[in-house]
């Protein structure tokens, strides 16, 4: 299983988040998991959370929301 952890602000905001591809913000990659994954995210204590992924959906993922960016 990988992981995508991220880190939010005090206004909900995304402060941090990993696997960010290059060219998208950190808000920008969370919005694009939370409209285009089921079921993968889980909510944490202390402002966190974490999507869950197989790895190759993760590769699959990925190479979506960079090629969004297009």
């Amino acid at each position: 299983m990988e992981m995508i952890h991220v880190v939010f602000a005090n206004d909900g905001s995304v402060r941090k988040i990993s696997g960010c591809p290059e060219g998208l913000t950190p808000q920008g990659w969370f919005n694009f998991l939370s409209r285009n994954t089921r079921d993968r995210y889980e909510s944490l204590s202390g402002g966190r959370g974490v999507f869950r992924f197989e790895p190759e959906e993760l590769l699959r993922v990925s190479g979506e929301a960079a090629g969004s960016r297009a």
